[in-house]
């Protein structure tokens, strides 16, 4: 799974993967391709499929999906289903896992930059079609997760360092609840989960000449921390 802001998400591991950093920038230009990353997610979410499956899980044609899940597997993000039942010559192709990182917006060249727009673009819009279609599904009844739904809003106080310290502690509590799965117990659903943290933009000074506000009780209190979970 990458964990970097803006980073891919890939099957869970099955053991311990040490972070690998995606500076290639032909492999980002894979990622950042639409298509793949809905194949990607496909993979990811659902298991192993064949090409025919994608296409029509995905609206595409197999000839499309054939050739996505080429480009995908010689940078190493799928591969062929070992020992998996086909039929004839059908091929099954699963997401690789892995903790795969992207390199820090400083070291990322103007190109690199680009390519990264562009990928982090289609992303953050995918994640947020699969949260409307949860919201959709939980306010017609039809899912029971629904009242599980967990999120938070909130505000730290951190250095720059702390926050660093604060990602990688997020990525060992995800890393604590993965597991094959044949350990995964009945009953169990693939939860997506997604990490955002973003310094607040600096405060616009304020004109002597702006009205203030005259009841104290109204403004905001200085270095407040929040939590408010719904």
């Amino acid at each position: 799974m990458a964990q970097e802001p803006g980073a891919l998400e890939t099957a869970p591991p099955k053991g311990p993967h040490a972070p690998t950093e995606l500076s290639d920038l032909a492999a980002l230009k894979v990622l950042a391709q639409p298509r793949r990353q809905r194949i990607l997610q496909h993979l990811t979410l659902h298991g192993p499929a064949t090409s025919a499956t994608l296409a029509r899980e995905l609206g595409l044609n197999t000839g499309a999906t054939s050739y996505h899940l080429r480009e995908l597997a010689r940078h190493g993000f799928v591969e062929e289903r070992a020992g998996a039942a086909g039929h004839g010559r059908e091929r099954w192709w699963r997401a690789v896992p892995g903790d795969r990182r992207f390199p820090p917006r400083s070291r990322q060249s103007p190109e690199m930059r680009l390519v990264m727009d562009e990928l982090n673009h289609h992303a953050y819009a995918a994640d947020l079609e699969v949260f409307e279609q949860a919201q959709l599904r939980a306010g017609a009844g039809e899912d029971p997760w629904a009242d599980a739904f967990p999120y938070s809003r909130g505000s730290v106080r951190l250095t720059l360092p702390e926050l660093r310290a604060f990602f990688e502690e997020y990525i060992a509590l995800l890393n604590r609840y993965k597991r094959a799965d044949s350990d995964t117990p009945p009953g169990a659903r693939t939860v997506l989960t997604r990490f955002l943290a973003l310094p607040a933009p600096d405060a616009a000074p304020v004109s002597e000449s702006a009205p203030h506000d005259s009841d104290p009780h109204d403004r905001e209190p200085h270095n407040r921390r929040e939590s408010d979970p719904t």
